[in-house]
């Protein structure tokens, strides 16, 4: 029991926490700095019930596995790549809100407002979905810094099915406002999520 209190569980919790802290509140404050706090509800906290399951999930496995078999955490490489990844992917999500401004929006929009603009600048030149590329990097990597190997998988497939059926969803609207231009756009520059066209 003692290895719940070693260096590595201290270290590699504390990441954890702050990577959930900072994602969250700096998804709050981007929103509320963006379109202003009366325009922002706690739902851009992006705390749903599935996601504190998972949270939850993630948190019992790490317990279980550092009393059953505490050298399972030991791997500090693959720990420090997990933490490469979570700092990667908050990055991108980030450069992602920030560029795309008042076009970034926690709701899928399927009516065209005036301030809608296509953004194909920044790193969307690279990536169409670079906030669900990025969010996808980072909860993958939260778990791989835990060196969770059972919700590393059972991330990356859930998170990796939200997505690969929210972005035909969302495509659809954008064909819808932004016409031959996006689909030009589409078909130039990946999706970011891998295997979703």
């Amino acid at each position: 029991m003692t290895e719940v209190f070693s260096y590595t569980a201290c270290r590699q919790l504390s990441q954890m926490i702050f990577a959930i802290i900072f994602f969250h509140s700096s998804e709050y404050m981007l929103a509320v700095g963006i379109h202003g706090k009366s325009n922002v509800t706690l739902k851009s906290l992006l705390i749903s019930k599935n996601y504190l399951l998972a949270m939850m999930l993630c948190f019992l496995e790490y317990f279980v596995e550092i009393v059953l078999c505490p050298g399972l955490k030991e791997y500090w490489w693959v720990s420090q790549t997990g933490l490469a990844m979570v700092v990667v992917g908050e990055t991108v999500r980030k450069l992602a809100i920030v560029t795309a401004g008042r076009s970034f929006t926690h709701l899928i929009k399927i009516y065209h407002e005036d301030h809608h603009k296509l953004i194909t600048y920044g790193v969307y030149r690279f990536i169409r979905h670079p906030g669900y590329s990025g969010f996808l990097v980072w909860a993958v990597g939260t778990q791989i810094m835990l060196c969770n190997p059972i919700s590393t998988i059972g991330f990356a497939v859930v998170v990796w099915q939200f997505f690969a059926e929210r972005i035909p969803y969302e495509e659809y609207f954008l064909r819808q406002f932004f016409g031959r231009e996006y689909e030009e756009y589409a078909n130039r520059v990946p999706s970011g999520v891998p295997f979703v066209k």
